[in-house]
């Protein structure tokens, strides 16, 4: 049976007592969950100015550039930065709020799972358990399938799969090969060139 799970947006109510330190250390993962995360596949920061975030980002830290959003995808642009072969490990995203510490807050937190079917258990798990779902499907550059959630203060939490590989020659998928799905079921039909997305042992059920 999967553990009651009561959504956690928000602070905890009056009622609610904080856990002790040996509570919190009895905590394990329960069993039946149906996918494991494999790494930390990404961060993406809101940032006050992108293009002196992006020249940080690249020249003291060595990062390459694989994708800018211009304004009218993003106001104030999005730039996606990659470390090695995955098409991005840091995104910068322009702050809402360009003049205040709105500016030095982390976006979203991104982690890979290792198959497609796992991520379809992923976001039937979270149904089962009552964690809301944010948005699935897929947004544009890197092409990859997520599931977003959100933990108890509201961090966004992406699950994803599929995202896109840089080789040596630099080359990155052109935006005329972009794909933007609202969910797993449009994200699996509408492939974009090079990705496999057949389900291995998970069939897809009528929403």
């Amino acid at each position: 049976m999967a553990p009651e799970f009561d959504g956690g947006l928000g602070p905890a109510p009056p009622h609610h007592s904080p856990m002790t330190v040996e509570e919190i250390q009895k905590l394990r993962r329960p069993r039946g969950i149906p996918f494991a995360i494999g790494k930390i596949g990404h961060v993406v920061l809101s940032v006050r100015d992108v293009g002196a975030s992006v020249k940080f980002y690249t020249e003291a830290l060595g990062c390459e550039i694989s994708d800018v959003y211009p304004d009218a995808l993003i106001p104030g642009k999005m730039a996606f930065l990659r470390f090695n072969r995955d098409h991005h490990g840091i995104g910068l995203i322009a702050s809402k709020d360009a003049d205040g510490v709105q500016g030095r807050e982390l976006h979203h937190i991104a982690l890979e799972i290792a198959s497609l079917d796992e991520l379809v258990l992923a976001r039937e798990y979270f149904k089962k358990i009552g964690v809301p779902i944010v948005r699935e499907g897929r947004r544009r550059a890197g092409s990859q399938i997520s599931v977003e959630i959100a933990d108890p203060d509201g961090h966004s939490i992406e699950l994803f799969w599929g995202m896109d590989q840089v080789g040596t020659d630099g080359y990155v998928r052109p935006p005329d090969e972009w794909k933007q799905n609202d969910t797993l079921e449009e994200a699996i039909a509408d492939v974009p060139s090079g990705q496999d997305t057949t389900l291995r042992y998970v069939k897809l059920h009528a929403r």
